[in-house]
């Protein structure tokens, strides 16, 4: 069992990615992406999944007003946030 990072070190990694959030508990990080169009976040959103998956770290994702896709990210393992959120936080802006 992963121990989660306090809202504080959450807080300190935001530095390193750009627009995501904390929820209020401080126990997930979100962010919504706006694409061209519903194709391109359902392409989006499978590149995510494969992204996930090559880490075993899996987000909720959720395709909403025809062209928007919010991620939001946390361990359940750890009860909260960990490193793992912020790592694929990074890669999911990559694309």
């Amino acid at each position: 069992m992963t121990t989660p990072i306090s809202k504080e070190q959450a807080e300190q990694l935001l530095k390193d990615i750009v627009q995501w959030q904390v929820g209020d508990d401080g126990k997930l990080i979100a962010k919504t992406f706006t694409l061209e169009d519903f194709q391109s976040a359902v392409v989006f959103v499978n590149q995510v999944a494969k992204i996930s998956d090559d880490m075993n770290h899996h987000p909720d994702i959720f395709i909403h007003n025809y062209n928007n896709v919010t991620v939001s990210l946390t361990t359940h393992s750890a009860g909260g946030l960990s490193e793992d959120d912020f790592i694929l936080a990074s890669k999911i802006d990559e694309l």
